[in-house]
């Protein structure tokens, strides 16, 4: 069985991706079992953040590495947060970045758009490397949208769910059950095109 190491300390994430890659024959592990310092995401797209946390957790731990880096992109707010989507409230109010002020800033800074004007879409990309320098990593990307609403709604998933009303599913994202999120999401969608390739 192969060892694959996933390039996130994120929980959510950690097992958003580990039930997707159940049904392969890979022995994943979080790279926390290995090592606890974070990759520099200096990269300006998705895709290069994704790439630079792989070779970093591959240089780590000498294995193949997974990384995912996703985010929302709000169309009134020209994309951001975007790449900045987890630290996209740090200093703001004069606080250190957090999922509940994260979705206070995006509140905001759309007080008074209306409804028509709040898409938004998740965006993931997901990238595999066989070894740090790897020169033909593996690339998966996965879009999710829907509308920013004005308050949060629900209790489950972690980051901007709360806020997020999928039209499709006619609940917002932190309402859906794991499984269904499993299936659908930004993130799932990048992952199932890049098992796709792994196959």
């Amino acid at each position: 069985m192969k060892t694959v190491i996933l390039a996130t300390g994120n929980a959510g994430k950690l097992a958003e991706m580990r039930a997707i890659l159940a049904p392969l024959n890979l022995l994943v592990q979080s790279q926390a079992e290995y090592f606890s310092d974070e990759a520099v995401e200096d990269g300006l797209s998705f895709i290069e953040n994704a790439i630079l946390k792989a070779r970093f957790a591959s240089a780590k731990t000498g294995l193949p590495a997974i990384a995912d880096d996703s985010g929302l992109e709000v169309d009134f707010l020209q994309g951001r947060p975007g790449i900045y989507s987890a630290r996209y409230s740090e200093g703001y109010q004069g606080q250190a970045a957090s999922d509940a002020l994260n979705n206070q800033k995006l509140l905001d800074e759309l007080d008074g758009v209306s409804a028509e004007n709040r898409q938004a879409c998740y965006y993931c990309a997901m990238a595999y490397v066989r070894h740090k320098d790897d020169p033909t990593p593996l690339i998966g990307l996965g879009q999710w949208c829907g509308t920013v609403l004005d308050a949060p709604i629900g209790s489950g998933g972690f980051g901007y769910d709360p806020l997020i009303w999928m039209e499709e599913e006619g609940c917002s994202v932190a309402e859906l059950s794991k499984a269904v999120k499993n299936k659908i999401s930004h993130r799932a969608k990048a992952l199932q095109a890049l098992v796709a390739q792994l196959k």
